[in-house]
């Protein structure tokens, strides 16, 4: 996938990274991301990006109206906490590094009152940061400088696991996700699965791309409070495998001592 530029922290941004924007736009093929769903039912999704930076905050903001989101923006903490309750967002892309109310805060404050998906930003790649931030609530981090294309694929992912019934079906490759009936298709003809294999499938499917350690899974399909040998990933693994026909290990792929990523045909 190509066509999106960058994004930097303020002191690497380049004056074209925003101001060639739709010249950009215009040259870059449709993100495969978009085709997933129509632009109207983005358009039914609220995002608010809070920022320091004014050319970080232009950036995301004209890239995430472009590809179909409701969005606003604040360029400080309590700016941002006070939009948040009047926009009621889905999603809040949320800067760390702030003067006054720092990320941290913002996080806090916003998961007190808010069915809201966060993804914080900073400049800084440090494990600290990470550990705190997803302690008190954050549901991603990506650390500066980042793609817009990864930026992308994790907001889709955060909609997707949190708010499924905002897009109805949702269309994955070759698979048809239906939460709502707890179904899925592939290639059209439904899968039978038992309610874990469900999740887990789902799990996989919505989270496309992206390594997932058997920790992650474990917590995310047998919860927090599962007592037992984590082997019991690899055993619903080699069962969807089986359902799947996936005999080569072309979708579900293991990547050793990382875990499972899900690549769609």
């Amino acid at each position: 996938m190509g066509g999106y530029p960058k994004v930097f922290s303020q002191f690497s941004v380049s004056p074209q990274t925003h101001f060639n924007w739709a010249a950009d736009n215009e040259k870059k093929t449709i993100s495969p991301l978009k085709g997933i769903y129509s632009m109207q039912k983005l358009k039914g999704i609220k995002i608010l990006i809070i920022d320091d930076e004014p050319n970080i905050l232009e950036f995301l903001e004209m890239g995430l109206l472009n590809e179909g989101f409701e969005v606003q923006t604040a360029a400080d903490g309590m700016t941002g906490v006070t939009l948040a309750k009047q926009f009621h967002p889905h999603l809040v892309i949320l800067d760390i590094m702030m003067p006054g109310m720092d990320g941290f805060e913002v996080c806090r404050m916003l998961k007190k009152s808010e069915n809201v998906s966060i993804i914080m930003l900073t400049a800084k790649d440090e494990v600290e940061d990470r550990v705190k931030g997803l302690t008190i609530g954050a549901d991603d981090y990506m650390a500066k400088p980042f793609s817009f294309e990864e930026l992308l694929a994790r907001i889709h992912a955060r909609i997707r696991n949190q708010f499924p019934t905002l897009l109805g079906e949702v269309v994955m490759g070759p698979f048809r996700l239906d939460d709502r009936r707890k179904e899925i298709q592939l290639h059209d003809k439904v899968l039978e699965l038992s309610p874990t294999e469900y999740e887990l499938l789902k799990f996989l499917i919505l989270n496309q791309g992206l390594v997932l350690s058997k920790a992650m899974i474990l917590d995310k399909v047998w919860g927090y409070d599962f007592v037992g040998d984590d082997n019991i990933v690899e055993v619903y693994i080699r069962s969807l495998r089986e359902k799947l026909g996936d005999k080569e290990h072309r979708l579900i792929r293991t990547l050793r001592g990382s875990g499972y990523r899900m690549d769609l045909l």
